[in-house]
């Protein structure tokens, strides 16, 4: 309990976290319950609470650590998949006028998608008090000065010390901008995946029943909220551009594999993937 800073279990602790639906709403306060309500857990095996939280908090951080590592190695997977099927099949050490050559590299490719989600990282979050620009230019917003009359002198007469003020308050949440399509595309990623596996099953004449009707499920269901999402997104006063950018870039992604595996699902059963030689292998077979 912060106000009177007793430590909380069970039933009390839980009512104290859902009192109220403010008091769950934001990713910190969900994240937060997660954290406190696991290491309850482990309070109940006689392990010391701060020593439960600490190993919550590693637990929760080591997740997010590699969510962030897999995401950037699927992103610059997609990345190089797209610009190879935009440049075309060409000679390895080929030179090429397409711009988008650079990105059918692996090195290039992971470069782009580590740089965007710098930049989408390094981003405010969504509906920020106070603007960049007004910040910059001193006109910040009267009801915030109302309720933060501690801003230091630099805030709020403008300028470069200004600007430093604001990207040091508001800048590196960018995370919170794509929250609300998390649980879509994730659910989006597991469909994709059973999609793969049911090709994989479906070229060596294997059943894939089994498979077809979760699939269809974690495919249909995940863009169906996201679509009923997006207008909702739109709509409001402060319209989330970047989460409605991938959004539907997400779902044109979808649609298109899909087409491609409605195109080709007829003419690959019964054949296997040919795994190309390696350089080495090919010249010792020869």
């Amino acid at each position: 309990n912060e106000a009177t800073g007793e430590i909380v279990t069970g039933a009390a602790a839980y009512d104290l976290r859902y009192e109220t639906w403010n008091s769950a709403n934001g990713l910190g306060a969900k994240v937060g319950a997660f954290v406190d309500g696991a290491a309850n857990f482990l309070v109940a095996m006689s392990i010391p609470s701060s020593v439960a939280i600490a190993i919550m908090g590693v637990l929760v951080a080591s997740f997010a650590g590699t969510t962030l590592d897999t995401a950037c190695r699927l992103q610059r997977y997609v990345i190089q998949e797209l610009a190879t099927t935009f440049v075309g099949d060409r000679q390895e050490g080929e030179f090429s006028l397409n711009p988008l050559v650079w990105l059918t590299n692996k090195h290039g490719a992971t470069i782009l998608a580590v740089t965007l989600g710098l930049i989408i990282a390094a981003l405010p979050a969504p509906n920020t008090p106070v603007s960049f620009g007004e910040a910059v230019s001193g006109r910040i917003p009267a009801d915030y000065l109302a309720t933060n009359s501690g801003l230091p002198e630099a805030a709020v007469n403008g300028g470069a010390a200004a600007a430093t003020w604001w990207l040091t308050t508001f800048a590196g949440r960018g995370g919170l901008i794509l929250w609300p399509l998390f649980g879509a595309t994730n659910q989006l990623l597991a469909g994709l995946a059973l999609l793969v596996i049911s090709f994989f099953l479906w070229r060596r004449g294997i059943p894939v029943w089994f498979i077809a009707v979760p699939m269809m499920f974690m495919l249909v269901v995940p863009a169906w909220a996201m679509l009923s999402d997006l207008p909702k997104w739109i709509d409001a006063d402060q319209p989330n551009w970047v989460a409605i950018v991938i959004g539907v870039s997400t779902l044109v992604l979808e649609a298109w594999m899909l087409v491609e595996a409605l195109v080709l699902w007829p003419k690959v059963r019964g054949v296997v993937e040919v795994v190309p030689a390696k350089a080495g292998q090919a010249g010792q077979a020869g």
